[in-house]
């Protein structure tokens, strides 16, 4: 006897509301593709920069952007240079006979700002600020900086201060500064607002000596005397790769040579004495982070907005398959069950009973849910003066049944008046 096996029907194409892995991925492939691009683009800038930046406006450092030149240039004039990276210690080293060379003013926070104002104010020595952003009011009072930078690197002294007239033009194109301080003099101004500002002491010259060869603008002899705070709008000049250019190295040396002793300050984030205690999370990232995080959001929410689902009318389509009638009330019935959700199934009930008895008892269909309306209706047509008779109003408005078998019940009596509506 041969055993024969049915044929098998081929599966339909499904129909679950549940995304697939492969639905899933070309959906999203776009957003995730542009994040590792970017990602990727912010590694690879992040390891340019650092191995660009390496050493900065370090006087011990010999790369393209380092400081060492300069460092040697004053230590064959004299000028002994140290490098300090802590509050306590550029506090400490200030003096009279010193220079103070603030390198990233604005890594500092509001306290250790305030503290070097106060110490370089009674020290009577000399400030120099390089490159100042929205630390310049703080270091130096009556300075403020500009929201647009200077366009052009190279400028012009255009001013009577002696070191910048005997160093000509040089590089300090960079910040931009507004002065209100008395007294100040401005240097090398780009579009009518200066990139060096010199602050002059307020307190009295008493000091009949100067370095040789007139670093500090006084040819030697006593009379003026450079300012305690020096603004300079960019580190260009102060740089290993643009040193011997213009008149860099002539305006470097006589602000930075004023005095025997040179203190190079370089503010780091380990610092934490003063700093990190006093500084918000946002104020230690990097502002050309905070900027980049900034543009991210901003491309992420139009890439949102562009890939969003638009809200319009609804489209009707044909269901791949064709479903029965019974097998979604099957289904529904079941879901209910499932959730004990007796209310929900013995209101639908009772809503479809009463929609399907107003046209039959002339009631218009927006009053069908209305007990004033529907059952002085349906007390004409039925007969309930039976004994076992349930109450209409119980049975069409009437709370939800408290087991299964109520459930079943009510369903019983709700198909038996209907029946006698449509018999009657």
């Amino acid at each position: 006897m041969t055993r024969t096996t049915p044929p098998t029907t081929p599966p339909g194409p499904s129909t679950s509301a549940s995304l697939t892995a492969r639905q899933v991925w070309t959906g999203s492939r776009g957003l995730l593709i542009g994040l590792a691009v970017l990602l990727v683009a912010a590694v690879t800038i992040a390891l340019v920069r650092s191995g660009a930046q390496r050493g900065q406006l370090d006087p011990r450092s010999a790369e393209p952007l380092g400081s060492l030149a300069v460092a040697e240039l004053l230590a064959d004039r004299g000028v002994d240079t140290r490098v300090v990276t802590t509050t306590d210690e550029a506090v400490a080293a200030t003096g009279p006979d010193t220079t103070l060379l603030i390198a990233g003013p604005d890594l500092l926070g509001e306290a250790q700002q305030q503290r070097l104002r106060t110490a370089t104010e009674r020290s009577g020595g000399l400030t120099v600020l390089v490159a100042p952003g929205p630390s310049a009011s703080a270091l130096a009072p009556g300075v403020t900086v500009d929201l647009s930078p200077s366009i052009d690197r190279t400028l012009d002294p255009d001013c009577a201060l002696p070191a910048a007239a005997r160093a000509g033009n040089a590089d300090t194109g960079g910040h931009r500064y507004r002065v209100t301080a008395p007294d100040a003099r401005t240097c090398y101004p780009s579009d009518g607002l200066p990139t060096l500002v010199s602050l002059p002491s307020t307190a009295p010259d008493d000091r009949t000596t100067h370095p040789p060869n007139g670093t500090d603008g006084s040819n030697g002899t006593t009379g003026e005397r450079s300012g305690d705070t020096v603004v300079i709008g960019a580190p260009d000049l102060l740089h290993n790769e643009r040193l011997d250019e213009h008149g860099n190295a002539s305006l470097a040396l006589q602000l930075l040579g004023s005095r025997p002793h040179l203190v190079w300050y370089l503010p780091t984030l380990s610092d934490d004495a003063l700093g990190a205690g006093d500084r918000s999370f946002t104020e230690l990232v990097p502002s050309g982070w905070r900027w980049a995080t900034l543009q991210l959001g901003i491309a992420m929410a139009l890439v949102a907005l562009w890939r969003a689902r638009r809200l319009g009318p609804l489209v009707p389509e044909r269901l791949p398959v064709a479903i029965r009638a019974s097998e979604t009330t099957e289904g529904r019935a079941r879901l209910y069950r499932k959730a004990n959700a007796r209310d929900r199934a013995s209101a639908a009930l009772r809503s479809a009973t009463r929609s399907r008895l107003a046209p039959l008892l002339g009631v218009p269909p927006a009053l069908a849910h209305t007990p004033e309306s529907l059952l002085p209706a349906l007390s004409a047509r039925t007969d309930r003066t039976g004994p076992t008779a349930p109450d209409l109003h119980t049975l069409l408005f009437g709370p939800p049944p408290g087991d299964d078998a109520a459930l079943l019940t009510l369903a019983d009596q709700l198909d038996a008046l209907e029946r006698e509506v449509r018999t009657s």
